[in-house]
């Protein structure tokens, strides 16, 4: 259902608000760009700090611009399940193609409870759910066993693993079986070549926010075998790939893009921009890249 190089969206902002004509444009940019989906209001997107309305406002924003042309995959992650269900319900009414549901972050639910929360949103919305794995934020490690059982409920259809392991892909499939539809996806950048070498369908990327047609052509390139390619782009983003963390993401993304001409680079406290060293560190990484504002 899912593959390719997908970016993980970031919110534009202009004097404190969302900034809805640079955020439709950034959709069609990505669109354009060959982006196989969008992803609105995830990690990136700063949903965090978003109110519950702009929260809304800019999943279906995103449904309204995409117009079907790609699919998109809503953040409706929560820490509270009952939230995280009306953010899914949202997402459903707005028209969009699947919620994307990250572990509840530091509640520090155990492996029960964190079934437990996916499988009231599985209950709630028929809505395609791809899970959302990133220990490094959320404190908590959706564990494989876990990600077996929860693929056997009708609504869970895959899962971005932001872990960086690899094996991760390999251990999924065992145990959820052969021949079985669960789509795997990477949500870590730099390894996301090798998590398709593992088997992975794609990538819910913050590096396509700023060089998506490289992205894209390095997914593509390996779908269709090219190996030798898919390396070669791969190499020329890796630097890139890293600088996007230089500082707390999103703050690198968006620094590039407003080199580039198409947003403001204010992000939202408790995050701060990237300081002057991270500026030479993208930079050089855009300079390898050869992204040229």
């Amino acid at each position: 259902m899912f593959h390719g190089s997908i970016p993980a969206l970031v919110t534009p902002f202009k004097n404190g608000a969302v900034d809805k004509k640079a955020f439709a444009e950034l959709v069609e940019r990505q669109i354009a760009s060959g982006s196989a989906g969008l992803v609105p209001v995830g990690t990136t997107g700063e949903t965090s700090t978003l109110s519950t309305d702009e929260h809304k406002a800019v999943v279906s924003l995103c449904v309204e611009v995409a117009a079907g042309r790609v699919p998109v995959i809503a953040g409706a992650g929560s820490n509270s399940t009952d939230e995280a269900i009306d953010f899914v319900g949202h997402a459903k009414a707005a028209g969009a193609d699947a919620a994307l549901v990250v572990c509840p972050y530091y509640n520090n639910p155990n492996q029960d409870g964190l079934y437990a929360h996916f499988k009231a949103i599985n209950d709630a919305v028929a809505m395609p759910v791809v899970l959302y794995n990133v220990p490094g934020r959320t404190i908590v490690d959706l564990q494989p066993a876990t990600v077996a059982k929860l693929a056997r409920l009708p609504n869970i259809v895959g899962i971005k693993d932001a872990t960086g392991d690899m094996a991760r892909v390999s251990q999924h499939a065992a145990l959820i079986g052969e021949g079985e539809q669960f789509v795997q996806l990477s949500g870590d950048d730099p390894s996301a070549l090798g998590h398709l070498a593992m088997g992975g369908a794609g990538c819910i990327s913050v590096t396509a926010n700023v060089m998506p047609e490289a992205c894209a052509a390095m997914h593509k390139a390996f779908q269709a075998g090219d190996f030798e390619t898919a390396q070669t782009i791969e190499r020329r983003l890796i630097a890139l790939h890293k600088s996007m963390f230089c500082s707390p993401s999103p703050g690198p993304a968006k620094y590039v893009l407003n080199r580039l001409g198409l947003c403001e680079p204010d992000v939202r406290l408790p995050l701060t921009p990237p300081d002057p060293a991270a500026h030479e560190q993208i930079d050089a990484a855009m300079a390898l890249a050869g992204l040229h504002a």
